[in-house]
């Protein structure tokens, strides 16, 4: 297999209303091997959240992870992706999630720190326009002067890549703390005096609107490599819905560590 560009591919923009957390599990499965298997062209889905969630990775412990007493006071919703890397904190309107499932040719032959910066290769131009100058911090940090933009997280299977990124617009750093284990440690041994330093949120980077940030980041992506819009069809909806039913609103594969 040859590695091909990203005008070799007739990529689609799918941005519909808010899902849920177990939805938005499913809906990158089934999209991803929808990509792989050649029935849907490649596409870019720009994520909007129906509920505050943590997402964990694949091989993370929820136990270790995630405070559930917390979880549940703050009533959010913990559920488990395919790929791996780290938790996400999530609330509507603070976060900028989107995915991009696209056949394995586009990063053939790439080692896994490579695959990640040039998969958001667009993302860093578009943040450059908007006056943040952000770089890519190994292995699936976006970052800037000001700290923490974002994390990426990957998984390649059935001859698809799945590329998903989450970035801060804004952030309830308290309620996060509390919420994420791991937030506390990661902060601590930095000897950072607040919270906030670590993750600095495209609100206060920018001075703009959130949807005025991804619109910014689709006509983007959209001039470097060329988009149509595109809708979820009837057969992915129900696939996706079957899928988070049976296995992703699942407690059982949420506390899953393979």
């Amino acid at each position: 297999m040859s590695r091909t560009t990203w005008r070799d591919h007739d990529w689609q923009l799918i941005h519909t209303g808010a899902q849920t957390p177990s939805q938005h599990m499913a809906l990158d499965a089934v999209l991803t091997d929808e990509v792989g298997a050649g029935r849907r062209k490649p596409t870019l889905r720009i994520w909007e959240w129906a509920s505050s969630a943590v997402v964990i990775g694949r091989f993370q412990s929820l136990r270790n992870e995630v405070d559930a007493e917390a979880a549940q006071r703050h009533r959010i919703e913990v559920v488990r992706r395919i790929s791996g890397g780290g938790a996400m904190f999530i609330e509507p309107g603070n976060t900028i999630t989107y995915s991009i499932y696209a056949p394995l040719s586009l990063i053939q032959g790439l080692p896994f720190s490579a695959a990640y910066a040039y998969m958001d290769k667009w993302v860093l131009a578009a943040l450059g326009e908007l006056g943040i100058e952000a770089w890519y911090q190994p292995l699936n940090d976006i970052t800037s002067a000001g700290g923490k933009i974002a994390g990426a997280a990957q998984v390649r299977r059935a001859g698809a890549v799945l590329h998903h990124v989450t970035m801060a617009y804004d952030i309830d750093t308290s309620k996060m703390l509390e919420v994420l284990r791991i937030g506390r440690e990661k902060l601590s041994d930095k000897g950072t005096k607040s919270a906030a330093k670590r993750v600095d949120p495209l609100r206060s980077q920018t001075g703009l609107p959130r949807a005025k940030v991804i619109e910014a980041m689709i006509d983007t992506f959209r001039r470097l490599h060329g988009l149509h819009d595109d809708v979820l069809r009837a057969e992915e909806i129900a696939a996706a819905e079957a899928c988070a039913a049976e296995k992703f609103a699942t407690p059982a594969w949420t506390a899953d560590v393979p």
